[in-house]
């Protein structure tokens, strides 16, 4: 070891004793630097993470690498100095090791500066370092790779320059040869075969922040190779007709290392699962979420993937991931998830079954090849079989598309994430109410809590009804659960009002608006720890509607069912003005409500009856407006109910001025703001203005030569505040994973602390602290008078709350107010005939006995200040200026709503997913000096490496590569 280190010691020092080094690293950190600031526009693309300096890497060390092993073995022997070296006590296999290991120190020492990159963009955002670590790993292993392949071709040849460019070609050989635009000229395994050869094509895997032991074993394994070949290719020199022997010996034993090196990659290649993931959020690690999901089945589940050999150059190489993933699954299932792979091009009765059994049909793609372009039907499919449920994903459901330096990156968007959905979906839409109840340990409690003889007239006869339907319902059960009736006024009852009152939050109802006089007709279902209260007090109840309340109770209280989202918005149709002229809607929601149909049963909600379905977990209200007593009511009864309310609202609504043909904001009428605010969550009437914003497109005039011309340029719009972390509750679930989200036209949420006392709270998101609010805003850009901003800017800055969530007891809305029934019954009477008057006091009565006056603790409110933020007119907009950066509204709003049904499984695996670490907002100034700051630091470092090197010349010493006890006396060997 010692000799190898000497001759280490005597490379370097043959490196550092020239400015050969300080030219290397000089060059090789200005074009580092060049590519990631300049031509990979790192600052445009405001993303904190260092992948385009990585992906550069492998080109550029084949460059350095060709440059610092010319000169290693063609020197010496041009000089005559090799025949020094071999006749010396040192083995071929030293020399090799003392100069790969001297020019690898080189390399080690080149990435270390390019350290300040990383350092940098850690500062500017928040970094994941996995994939870092990851990259300088491959990149040194790669590095490696190249330096074995140089020192090689060195060694057969006495000239440098031949040296230097016949190693450039076979490096980037080995780099090419796993480049799509060679992989693509062939199809099936000849394909994955020049894949798996290519030291570019392995060197993605490790730099996503994924270390495969088979790619580590790659480039060992390659490296290995071309030492031996080296070691050989000093050897063959001593080699005469003579030692034949020798010979045989030499290239039988070089041959069987090289043989197994081969082997062992061969073996295990088609081998899964050997990986680390050193991704900060486990991106590439399937969760315990999931293995908890897929380990509980009763029956097999099928994945199977539809994915064709010959397809669009940008999806051939996310064909392996799927793989991997799915077969992840099938060995974390214990033997429940069967795991296929298939081209249905090759097998015409897989194809068949796809098209016709699940609806998957191929997509055309256009290809360009190199003298033509082409269309190329394939797929890109994965199935979900669950008993007689299924669930296709598409292409377009599985990837999302980055564009990078006027090139387009297509990658998986979350995988985990879409294989767990897709399976809730099958698994719950397989599972029935008797399944569950089945399935249970201990039986479900159903107790009917009803004061007969203190009943209203109307109701008398729903008491028979429900106790016949439950005792049914019990008799079937096979004693899974267990039916109850108690009378709170009975002489001798266990149970009592206060008992009710105190221990389940049960209120009575009152027989009238004045009556001091109530009842109780409360059904409890008690689902382990989970309670369910359901309210059998419509008139003429049947045993069908008591079986269906019973069902939605136990659905609802179980974690086998996909949970029911009610949706409403505003009414988008169009509207007349004063003049006549009809106007437009630009609003509009599909989006939203295709992202929530992914993962709910979304069904659309009238509340113009005064009451939400009972199969409801949670109500989306969009844009309320134009909302009635009665309306207001149906929401305000589902709350007391213990349903939960997830409102994007707002007291603006954006749209087309029908004067001015502008944008404008018009304030809404008919909202929920005074509701809100007796709940104790304020939304104020005032817009907030951030200097922290997305920018807005708008057309703007030139004049070229006397023509007019007309263009898009994006301008700072204080009206689209861009939330980042700062401005984050990263404690909170609904927030903690979401790098940005932009909130158009918001209004500031506050939370009233006298009325929210007594409950959990929590702010979501805040302004920037340079943040004012306009109250009836002008939301055109007046640079005119206003030529800084374009808008009027208030002296009073301040961090506005955007967002909350609170979860709690809560007072009804009508409690002490005239029912809205009564109101409505009177209206119909003064509109239509006396006949419907004779029936209003049935409703007015209706209306006293239904109404609840305080809800469970269970219940929960999530209010955005935007209603524009998930609108598909801004999503437009918005992916024109940062392409997917809308997705973070949509996911934000999913948290919300997983939030709010306590649906943690999915907050935790879609915070999984390969987020957008977005970088702080900089101005021009601030991005040159951190670009200079990191040109800087590197001639700092190429300063200082220049003076040691001065220093070293002067106080230089004798290497000797023999050891100081094989000497003697005089110094001879």
């Amino acid at each position: 070891m010692k000799q190898i280190l000497s001759i280490t010691r005597k490379e370097l020092e043959g490196y550092f004793g020239s400015p050969l080094a300080i030219i290397f690293l000089g060059t090789f950190l200005a074009v580092v630097l060049f590519t990631f600031f300049t031509v990979e526009k790192f600052f445009a693309r405001g993303i904190a993470d260092v992948r385009p300096m990585f992906q550069w890497l492998p080109i550029l060390l084949i460059f350095l690498l060709a440059a610092l092993t010319m000169r290693q073995w063609s020197d010496e022997k041009r000089s005559g100095s090799i025949e020094i070296l071999l006749t010396m006590p040192v083995s071929r296999f030293q020399l090799v090791m003392g100069k790969f290991l001297a020019v690898m120190a080189f390399i080690g020492l080149a990435l270390l500066l390019t350290l300040p990159i990383p350092i940098t963009v850690s500062r500017l955002g928040n970094l994941d370092w996995g994939p870092v670590a990851g990259g300088y790993l491959a990149a040194f292993l790669m590095a490696g790779a190249y330096a074995a392949i140089g020192l090689f071709i060195s060694s057969r040849t006495d000239n440098q320059i031949v040296a230097l460019i016949s190693t450039m070609i076979v490096g980037g050989l080995f780099y090419l040869v796993g480049t799509r635009s060679v992989t693509d000229f062939f199809n099936g395994s000849l394909s994955n075969l020049f894949w798996a050869i290519g030291t570019g094509s392995r060197f993605e895997s490790i730099e996503r922040g994924v270390i495969d032991l088979r790619d580590l074993v790659y480039y060992l394994s390659l490296t290995g190779i071309f030492l031996l070949l080296n070691t050989l290719s000093l050897d063959m020199p001593r080699w005469s007709k003579k030692q034949k022997a020798y010979r045989v010996k030499s290239l039988i034993s070089a041959g069987l290392i090289g043989f197994n090196l081969l082997a062992v990659n061969v073996w295990m290649y088609p081998l899964h699962g050997l990986r680390l993931d050193l991704t900060e959020s486990k991106e590439y690690t399937i969760s315990q979420v999931t293995k908890d999901l897929i380990t509980n089945l009763d029956e097999p589940l099928l994945i199977r993937a539809y994915i064709s050999k010959e397809t669009h150059p940008l999806l051939a190489p996310l064909g392996p991931q799927v793989e991997d993933m799915i077969r992840e699954y099938e060995i974390a299932s214990n033997g429940m998830v069967q795991a296929e792979v298939l081209d249905p091009l090759d097998d015409p009765e897989a194809e068949a079954e796809a098209n016709n059994t699940y609806g998957i049909k191929p997509s055309p793609f256009q290809v360009t090849g190199k003298n033509e372009t082409s269309i190329i039907n394939s797929y890109f499919d994965i199935l979900i079989r669950y008993g007689d449920q299924s669930v296709t994903l598409g292409y377009g459901d599985l990837i999302e598309i980055v564009q990078s330096s006027g090139s387009a990156e297509v990658k998986l968007r979350n995988l985990e994430y879409d294989l767990d959905k897709a399976i809730k979906k099958v698994l719950y839409g397989f599972q029935s109410v008797d399944s569950v109840l089945a399935a249970l340990e201990d039986p479900v409690h159903l107790t009917f809590y009803v004061t007969p003889d203190m009943l209203p007239e109307e109701l008398a006869a729903n008491v028979d009804v429900v106790k016949s339907a439950a005792e049914n319902i019990a008799e079937t059960s096979n004693g899974k659960l267990v039916f109850e009736m108690i009378d709170p006024d009975a002489a001798g009852s266990s149970v009592t009002r206060d008992n009710l009152i105190q221990n389940l939050q049960l209120q009575p109802f009152a027989l009238s608006l004045y009556s001091d006089k109530s009842f109780f007709m409360h059904l409890v279902l008690q689902h382990g720890e989970e309670t369910k209260v359901i309210y059998p007090i419509d008139e003429g109840l049947t045993t069908a509607n008591v079986h269906k309340l019973v069902e939605e109770a136990i659905k609802q209280t179980s974690t086998g069912f996909l949970k029911v989202v009610g949706y409403w918005h505003q009414d988008l149709s169009p509207t007349t003005d004063m003049f006549g002229q009809t106007i437009q809607a630009i609003s509009s929601y599909d989006t939203l409500a295709k992202t929530l149909g992914s993962e709910y049963t979304v069904q659309s909600v009238d509340l113009t009856s005064g009451s939400v379905p009972t199969e409801v977990d949670v109500l989306v209200m969009i844009a309320p407006q134009g909302l009635d007593d009665l309306e207001l009511f149906a929401v305000d009864q589902f709350l007391m109910r213990g349903g939960s309310l997830v409102i994007a609202d707002s007291n603006y609504k954006a749209g087309i001025d029908p004067y001015y043909g502008g944008l404008s904001l018009m304030p809404v009428e008919g909202g929920m703001k005074d509701m809100l605010s007796y709940y104790g969550i304020d939304v104020s009437d005032a817009v907030v203005l951030d200097t922290q914003n997305e920018p807005f497109p708008v057309y703007v005039s030139r004049d070229v030569n006397g023509t007019t011309v007309q263009e898009i340029q994006y301008i700072s719009y204080p009206f689209y505040p861009d939330i980042r972390a700062a401005g984050m509750n990263t404690k909170s679930s609904i927030t903690s994973n979401l790098s940005a989200v932009t909130m158009n036209w918001a209004s500031p949420v506050t939370l009233n602390a006298e009325k929210n006392a007594n409950r959990e709270t929590e702010t979501l998101l805040y302004s920037s602290a340079d943040s004012w609010t306009l109250d009836n805003p002008n939301i055109q850009p007046d640079f005119t008078t206003y030529p800084e901003t374009g808008f009027e800017v208030s002296e009073t800055k301040q961090a506005y709350p955007l967002a909350v969530a609170v979860k709690g007891v809560f007072n009804s809305y009508f409690t002490d107010k005239p029912s809205p029934f009564e109101a409505k019954a009177t209206e119909e009477a003064d509109s239509n005939d006396t006949a419907i008057q004779q029936e209003a006091p049935a409703s007015t009565a209706e209306s006293y006995y239904t109404r609840i006056d305080q809800s469970p603790d269970t219940a929960r409110i999530v209010v955005f200040g935007s209603a524009t933020f998930i609108d598909d007119f801004v999503f437009d907009i918005s992916s024109s200026t940062s392409q997917d950066r809308y997705l973070n509204s949509l996911q934000f709003f999913q948290n919300a709503v997983d939030w709010t049904v306590e649906d943690s499984d999915l907050l935790t695996i879609r915070s999984k997913g390969s987020q957008t670490r977005v970088l702080d907002e900089l101005d021009e100034n601030q991005e040159n000096f951190w670009e200079m700051l990191n040109y800087g630091v590197a001639l700092f470092v190429l300063i200082g490496i220049f003076i040691t090197w001065q220093y070293d010349k002067r106080h230089e010493k004798p290497l000797s590569l023999i050891p100081r006890e094989k000497l003697d006396k005089g110094g001879r060997s």
